[in-house]
């Protein structure tokens, strides 16, 4: 299948679905900091891979595709902590890391594929 929009991205749609389970999972945390930095962490997965996909080259969008997996690491490490502070419960946080993990693999397969590519538009 041809990625004519980032919305073609599989990584991209995995994303989608990460940041739509962080806000519901901690939707009623009142640790404002806390949910606002595993809440930013998992957007920023996703913005950076829409956004990698409009640069000019795959250099480029690897770049971002790099910094879209360092975020996706931070929700993984994040909810980690969420566990020992008991935000999650333990069903919660391994439906997180596998999610999370998921991804990564994703992005990992993907810069692959870039790195070895010309990306036509």
């Amino acid at each position: 299948m041809k990625i004519e929009k980032f919305e073609d991205i599989e990584a991209w749609k995995e994303a989608r679905v990460l940041v739509k389970n962080v806000y519901s999972l901690f939707a009623e945390c009142r640790d404002y900091g806390f949910r606002d930095q595993i809440q930013r962490a998992a957007v920023s997965t996703m913005a950076n891979i829409a956004e990698g996909f409009d640069r000019g080259s795959n250099k480029e969008f690897i770049q971002f595709l790099v910094i879209a997996r360092g975020s996706v690491s931070e929700v993984r490490s994040l909810s980690y902590a969420a566990l020992d502070i008991g935000y999650l419960d333990i069903d919660q946080c391994n439906a997180i890391q596998e999610r999370s993990t998921r991804l990564s693999s994703l992005l990992n397969g993907f810069i692959r594929y870039l790195n070895n590519s010309e990306r036509k538009r």
